[in-house]
């Protein structure tokens, strides 16, 4: 089962926001991305960052 968080950390004044998506098996992040906004393209990125297919999961 893959699980996503939505964090915010603080880069020279300005507010920045990075997605991981984690392998709850294992714990190990399987995808991931930052960027200035948050929005669903940045979720995109991090599902696009995947190294295998998530159709085929058990």
């Amino acid at each position: 089962m893959i699980v996503s968080d939505l964090t915010y950390v603080r880069v020279q004044q300005k507010w920045h926001y990075i997605c991981v998506l984690v392998d709850l098996y294992n714990r190990e992040i399987v995808g991931y991305s930052v960027g200035p906004h948050k929005s669903a393209k940045l979720v995109q990125r991090a599902f696009a960052t995947v190294k295998y297919n998530l159709n085929h999961l058990e």
